[in-house]
């Protein structure tokens, strides 16, 4: 979303209107949010039966043999700024309509999320066809004292197979100078060893991060990027079913020596984007690498900067 939208309600810009109008156009209605609230409340048991009638992907790599991946867990950690819009993803019905229109779209294999968006997106029969992942740990609350102590509470391998769902995904941040880093990493390997035991994907995304001025940053230098693979990598008593998300590195022509540094599947995230030509340039030179299976994309797309999620969509279907 652009600079300018932060001034929406005092400028009130041709750009900004157009992002929150695109927003509200696809936004589930107030008669929509009704009829889940009524479900969860008089019918719960409707999100197992559900998930029990629902078409599953024949795989993760969908038809084309690459993986199209619409990520929304960011809300679950506190996480709902996009730009400079601090509560952009926090309205659950625009979230929910850019999600629908997001899966809709040719290409798209499947989705991330914690357990409300993924029911609710269940409920509302926008996961026929599509690969599933739950998130896992969320308790690293985004700009806590303790957000590198990101415990388990989301879900669990139990109940990402009694869904029926492809597998789990962790975010491991790896702080050399934290002390709650061992459990973090020791949590993962639990969560490897839980999802392997029932045959579903763990989707570990590592990073090497570091306090700075009181809050973690990421280091996605070349250097850094790999020592994360190395580390994620032996997480575990068995890699079969192990699957890496991973960052492009700031120099994206080191990632064919970065990626040189395991052979398990990668997917690549997009995070929030300032450059959109920028970032597809980035991403279509790393989908090139052997070990690269696809994409796993959230904000970028559901809240591009002309409010156009389709055609956001649509173009990073294009580069696979």
């Amino acid at each position: 979303m652009s600079e300018n939208c932060s001034q929406v309600r005092s400028e009130n810009t041709e750009n900004c209107s157009q992002v929150r109008s695109e927003g509200a156009d696809v936004a589930l209605t107030q008669e929509q949010v009704r009829e889940l609230v009524t479900t969860r409340v008089r019918n719960p048991e409707a999100i197992v039966e559900a998930a029990a009638r629902r078409t599953r992907a024949k795989s993760v790599l969908g038809d084309t043999g690459r993986a199209m991946i619409i990520a929304a867990d960011h809300p679950a950690r506190g996480a709902n700024k996009v730009g400079s819009e601090p509560a952009a993803m926090a309205d659950r019905a625009e979230l929910l309509g850019r999600m629908r229109v997001a899966l809709s779209r040719p290409g798209v294999t499947g989705v991330l999320g914690t357990a409300d968006i993924l029911e609710d997106l269940l409920l509302l029969g926008a996961l026929e066809g599509k690969s599933v992942f739950g998130s896992m740990n969320r308790a690293g609350l985004a700009g806590s004292v303790f957000e590198i102590d990101d415990r388990f509470t989301g879900y669990d391998a139990e109940a990402i197979d009694t869904m029926g769902f492809d597998g789990g995904k962790t975010l491991t941040r790896i702080a050399l100078d934290d002390p709650a880093t061992p459990s973090i990493l020791e949590s993962t390997a639990k969560a490897v060893d839980a999802l392997a035991e029932r045959g579903r994907i763990a989707m570990v995304e590592p990073f090497l991060s570091c306090w700075t001025n009181g809050k973690i940053k990421n280091d996605l230098s070349p250097e850094a990027i790999t020592t994360s693979i190395t580390i994620a990598s032996g997480l575990g008593r068995t890699s079969a079913y192990t699957w890496l998300k991973l960052p492009v590195a700031d120099d994206v022509t080191a990632m064919a020596r970065v990626l040189a540094s395991s052979t398990l599947p990668v997917l690549l995230l997009g995070g929030e984007v300032s450059d959109a030509d920028k970032a597809f340039a980035a991403w279509q030179h790393t989908l090139a690498l052997p070990t690269v299976q696809g994409l796993v994309i959230g904000r970028s797309l559901l809240y591009p900067a002309d409010g156009d999620v389709a055609g956001a969509v649509d173009k990073a279907v294009s580069l696979l």
